[in-house]
């Protein structure tokens, strides 16, 4: 333990410094180390002449520069310092404050890293006087030593303080730099997510105008399908229209020339009778009498082929009977017969005077025999069809009325 005390002392021993004499120890604690060691002044004797005044020290550059400027260039050159001068009081000396100690070379700083404010700039120590010293002359060797120990006493304060202005001012350029990235990195997101937000948008947009085309297109083509089926309709009932219009024309034209063909029958049949009965007149004309008694060849006889002729008599006599057929339940008798196809029949009745049936010929068969059969029923169930008026009377003994027979929902006369 006492020799690690011994060598601690040992340690602590100052060579050199500030004072004179011996070496002492020299403790940690007792140095200030963050601020300068306290000014001292000693007194020497003045010079016999004095020295012209030192030229102003050179000012401290600004740190605060633009970034555009180049690298200042800072000189470091030491000011001189005067000489202490001679005071015309012999007794008395004043001392005066220290000399303002030269700034040392300040180190270069690139234009990048310069902060954008200007730094305050400490204010410069008032020249450092020499004190006055008595009328004896001094030694030359001595004045620039304490000189010396003067500037380096100063020296040190202002390198402090330059050199805590850089680092401060490095400090705030580097924060500024820092604030400068992260308002362009902020800037660079916030572009980033606007062309982001843009891209979607264009993309919504784009999908949202293909869907209402897809839309158009679909809608086009729903109404042109609906266009084609409404045509399609149009021209089905056309086409239907135009094919019950043909059928219509086409039952029309064959009705008109089954009629055509009927009347051209009727007609035929009744040229026919007119002349079988024109032969039986002549035949009648040429043979004689046979007797007295009134036969069939002394009757008289009138026809009646159609539903016009002058006699009226007749004409009216053979309307009531053709309604007396007509109007009476004699479409029963032959219901079921006349549903076999058959042909319309032309008919003769022969009525006498007194309404009673003489005979009854067929102009044109039916061709179905129970037609035929059942029209013959018909007529003689009808009879007697009343006596002839007198003026009919007074005319004929025997009238022939010719009809075609008509059966659809009953029996029509014509």
């Amino acid at each position: 333990m006492l020799s690690l005390l011994a060598h601690a002392l040992l340690l602590s021993v100052t060579f050199g410094g500030h004072k004179f004499g011996l070496p002492d120890f020299a403790f940690p604690w007792i140095e200030r180390r963050l601020e300068a060691n306290n000014l001292h002044i000693t007194l020497a004797p003045s010079q016999p002449t004095p020295l012209a005044p030192a030229s102003a020290p050179s000012e401290m550059p600004n740190v605060g520069s633009t970034s555009e400027d180049k690298l200042a260039d800072v000189s470091n050159e030491t000011p001189l310092v005067q000489a202490p001068p001679v005071l015309s009081s012999p007794t008395t000396s004043v001392p005066a404050p220290a000399p303002n100690p030269a700034p040392p070379s300040k180190p270069v700083m690139a234009a990048a890293m310069r902060p954008e404010v200007s730094l305050p700039i400490a204010p410069d120590a008032p020249p450092l006087r020499a004190p006055a010293a008595p009328d004896s002359a001094s030694d030359p060797d001595t004045e620039h030593k304490t000189l010396e120990r003067t500037l380096g006493q100063a020296s040190p304060e202002q390198d402090k303080q330059n050199a805590e202005m850089l680092r401060k001012a490095e400090l705030i350029a580097a924060a500024q730099r820092e604030a400068a990235l992260q308002e362009q990195q902020r800037q660079e997101a916030a572009r980033a997510e606007q062309a982001a937000r843009d891209e979607v948008a264009r993309l919504e947009a784009g999908r949202q105008e293909l869907a209402r085309q897809e839309a158009r297109r679909r809608e086009v083509l729903r109404q042109e399908q609906a266009r084609q089926e409404e045509k399609a309709r149009q021209d089905a009932i056309k086409q239907e229209a135009a094919r019950q219009e043909q059928a219509k024309k086409e039952q029309a034209q064959r009705d008109r020339a089954k009629q055509e063909e009927e009347r051209e029958e009727r007609l035929r049949a009744i040229g026919r009778q007119l002349n079988e009965e024109a032969a039986q007149r002549d035949a009648a004309s040429t043979r004689p009498a046979r007797s007295l008694l009134p036969g069939e060849s002394s009757l008289r006889r009138g026809w009646l082929f159609g539903r016009v002729d002058p006699d009226a008599d007749l004409v009216l006599y053979a309307d009531a009977m053709s309604r007396k057929i007509e109007r009476n339940m004699t479409f029963d008798m032959v219901r079921e017969v006349v549903k076999q196809p058959h042909v319309q029949p032309t008919v003769t009745v022969a009525v006498r005077a007194d309404g009673s049936v003489e005979k009854v010929t067929f102009v044109v068969s039916s061709g179905v025999a129970a037609i035929d059969e059942a029209i013959r029923k018909v007529v003689a169930s009808q009879a007697p069809y009343g006596a002839f008026p007198p003026a009919l009377a007074r005319r004929y003994d025997v009238v022939e009325i010719r009809r075609t027979w008509i059966f659809d929902v009953s029996i029509r006369l014509q």
